[in-house]
């Protein structure tokens, strides 16, 4: 069944992309797309770049290019800005983070030491284990007012037409939610307050979406996903995504956990343990900031495996998550997982995986796919809560009252039948009767 089709408008001019910290997963995410654009690179990874959707029935072959069948902007038309609580411009940073091959930084030097940080809204009591000369001073009232006036000044001089600002800066340490997040007249009176429960990553979102410009959470840490500010994304008509980006391990999750639960083989026990050495293992080493990454890594499985509908074969899983600092292994991610499987007549069985995987080259696509997709958004009159874009999130957001989707598969058609819809054509439901009869 055809839908009418969404008035999207089309992406003229620039797109500005602000990186809320200029750390290993944005100098990666900024050096790659500087690469593709030289012809020095491909996008691999990238769903928008190098992804494909079937259209109408197998029979008539129309798998476009997602990138030819929504108007998305051009990597050409990206411009960059970021906030960092260190000054060092995009090639420092990058030479810092040891992730891009020396001889390819040096290839795209001129245009990565064109950003320079602006100084970043940043607390200690959030991130306990980093600190930095470059940080804004003020109340909390005044840092919003400093980070809204840094979005106007690059939108101004930098002549861009769109904005999109993405949170890829360190994890945050665990919150609940509190009064403070519970609306938005509680959140602005909290803020005026200063309340010690507004933290960064908060106030960057609130200004963002004061600005009426979209923003997506790739940490785990609570950010725009409070009632409060979903509140505020939905009367400034502004889409939001989140949380916390699925790269490596938990990835892997919401493939092989989907499939075990598909074919009803019980998970007695599945432990995982991750090593890195980046700026992220450092942080994570607090364990306050270590619980918020326990919590988003540890959900997935709770909602794929559904033990209260299968206490047989889910109801005793025993889940553990280990995230060791090794400095060794820079962003080079080790991530094991043991899994303890059993079958027919309660037969015992093993699957141990061990993903060898390079945290940032991984992310860096997201980011492209998730500012380029939420700019789509805005440019398609969405607001609120994306729950399309599910399929990047460890912990997507979701309406209140639902349960958040993490099978990887579904995710996936869950997105693409959106774009589908968006442009009046049918969604695909793959039940396939139509060819029998």
């Amino acid at each position: 069944m055809r839908h009418p089709a969404v008035h999207i408008a089309p992406p003229r001019g620039k797109l500005g992309v602000l990186l809320v910290g200029l750390g290993a997963v944005s100098t990666t995410f900024i050096t790659g797309v500087y690469a593709i654009r030289k012809g020095l690179a491909k996008p691999v990874g990238s769903l928008t770049q190098l992804g494909t959707i079937r259209l109408g029935k197998r029979t008539e072959h129309r798998s476009p290019a997602i990138r030819d069948f929504v108007p998305l902007a051009g990597l050409e038309d990206l411009v960059f800005g970021a906030w960092d609580i260190f000054a060092d411009n995009a090639y420092e940073a990058a030479r810092t983070a040891g992730v891009i091959e020396t001889g390819l930084l040096d290839r795209l030097r001129p245009e990565l030491e064109a950003i320079t940080p602006w100084p970043a809204v940043f607390d200690r009591r959030c991130v306990k284990r980093l600190d930095g000369p470059n940080v804004k001073r003020g109340s909390k009232r005044d840092l919003v007012e400093q980070l809204r006036a840094d979005i106007r000044g690059f939108a101004r001089s930098r002549s861009v037409e769109r904005l999109v600002v993405l949170w890829c800066a360190s994890t945050e340490a665990f919150m609940r939610e509190g009064p403070a997040h519970c609306s938005l007249a509680e959140f602005e009176r909290a803020l005026d307050a200063e309340d010690a429960t507004i933290t960064p990553s908060m106030l960057y979102a609130y200004a963002a979406l004061q600005e009426g410009v979209p923003y997506a959470n790739a940490a785990p840490n609570l950010g725009v996903d409070t009632p409060a500010l979903v509140e505020l994304a939905n009367e400034r008509h502004v889409p939001v995504a989140g949380k916390d980006l699925k790269t490596g391990q938990t990835l892997l999750k919401t493939i092989i956990a989907p499939g075990l639960k598909a074919r009803l083989l019980g998970v007695s026990g599945w432990y995982s343990t991750n090593i890195l050495g980046n700026r992220d293992g450092e942080v994570l080493e607090d364990p306050e900031c270590f619980k918020t990454k326990e919590v988003s890594k540890k959900g997935v499985l709770d909602y794929i495996l559904q033990p209260q509908l299968y206490p047989d074969l889910y109801g005793k899983l025993c889940h553990m998550v280990q995230i060791n600092y090794y400095p060794p292994r820079g962003d080079n991610k080790e991530g094991w997982d043991n899994i303890d499987l059993f079958g027919w007549l309660n037969y015992p069985m093993q699957l141990k995986i061990n993903f060898l995987c390079r945290d940032s080259i991984l992310a860096a696509p997201l980011v492209l796919d998730l500012a380029l997709f939420l700019d789509l958004a805005a440019r398609a009159n969405r607001s609120g809560i994306q729950e399309w874009l599910s399929f990047y999130f460890k912990s997507p957001m979701h309406a209140a009252g639902l349960y958040p989707e993490h099978d990887l598969s579904i995710q996936l058609k869950k997105l693409k039948n959106t774009l589908r819809e968006w442009r009046g054509e049918a969604l695909v439901t793959h039940l396939g009767a139509e060819y029998y009869g």
